[in-house]
């Protein structure tokens, strides 16, 4: 097919990614989370005496397992910060905030988190602070709300196990050491569900932009590289196996071959297609490589490689709704067996 000229600007779109993430908790981390409910702040100790804080289940040297749970401070030692003047959606705080690293009193590792402080002149490292709890809490993380300034001293000036503020710091053996706990707790959480999004500005360059801007007027478009020939849709504006740009524009398709598939049996949320359904690679006639979409007006499991199929397009829609059969023959493999 001919080349096709036209250079559009670049597009550009925000676009967010967003799903629950769910995961189960073994028993330190559950111990941890529910400790964290009960006002509590657990770590973890190694076989070299170290005490890691968050606990971690897994001596992170040896390897071995590690289930000796003690009780730390809930005052520590700023040991690193940085100063965030623009909280985004989610964040601990809604003002500005510094992100810092506590060694709470009594562990050997720092925890991350946020430090409701004035401005970044009232941060520095070396700073005492305290934890300031949720006025709710669930077993998670932010049942630590943010951490605060406390004591107004550094390491080593400040009362060094809060005794000027009534904090409890769990130190109760004979030589002061920490106490072992059992790590055991009414109602344990044994579960967590976190939110996961991202938020972002989608900028698909100007080969792609191009491509769809085509798509609205309903027709496909790729590239051919000037070196190897193939055409390649959706476009990259680079070869990928010789590695230099692809200017001229060639229409493909509408039609073409499936040439592999899956079915899909888990319904996704908030997508209006009942299950089973077929998803595709398919070539489409002139391209020289395989896109991905859905194929219907067709029972699913009929659907097969060298189906040829067409676009099926929604009434306002930018892009094919899926792609349904044309009634032709199957198409030969040897036709596409280089697309798979």
């Amino acid at each position: 097919m001919p080349p096709i000229s036209g250079a559009p600007e670049a597009l550009s779109a925000p676009l967010v990614v967003e799903f629950p993430f769910t995961r189960s908790l073994g028993p330190v981390q559950s111990a941890f989370l529910t400790g964290l409910r009960e006002r509590t702040v657990l770590g973890v100790r190694t076989t070299d005496g170290r005490v890691l804080v968050p606990p971690v289940e897994y001596d992170p040297v040896t390897a071995e397992e590690i289930r000796d749970l003690v009780e730390v401070g809930t005052t520590g030692t700023v040991t690193t910060w940085a100063w965030n003047p623009a909280p985004r959606r989610g964040q601990p705080l809604a003002t500005p905030f510094a992100w810092v690293l506590v060694r709470l009193d009594g562990a050997d590792t720092a925890l991350l988190h946020a430090l409701d402080a004035a401005g970044p002149d009232a941060v520095r490292t070396g700073m005492r602070v305290r934890v300031r709890w949720a006025g709710e809490r669930t077993g998670a993380i932010t049942d630590i709300a943010c951490f605060e300034p406390y004591g107004g001293g550094t390491a080593g000036e400040a009362a060094p196990h809060g005794s000027e503020t009534g904090e409890r710091i769990p130190l109760g053996g004979e030589n002061g050491e920490l106490l072992p706990h059992s790590g055991e707790f009414a109602e344990p959480v044994t579960g967590i569900v976190t939110p996961a999004r991202l938020d972002y500005t989608y900028a698909p360059g100007r080969a792609q932009s191009r491509y769809l801007a085509a798509l609205a007027e309903r027709r496909t478009v790729g590239e051919r590289c000037p070196s190897c020939r193939k055409v390649y849709v959706p476009p990259r504006g680079a070869c990928p196996t010789c590695g230099v740009a692809t200017r001229d524009q060639v229409e493909v398709g509408p039609r073409g071959t499936v040439t592999t598939f899956c079915i899909v049996n888990i319904k996704a949320k908030n997508l209006d297609i009942e299950v089973p359904y077929v998803y595709a690679h398919i070539a489409l006639d002139g391209a020289d490589l395989a896109l991905h979409a859905r194929i219907g007006g067709i029972p699913y499991d009929r659907v097969r490689m060298g189906l040829r199929v067409e676009p099926v397009w929604r009434d306002g829609s930018r892009y094919p709704d899926h792609y349904r059969p044309t009634g032709e023959p199957d198409a030969d493999y040897d036709s596409y067996k280089e697309l798979i």
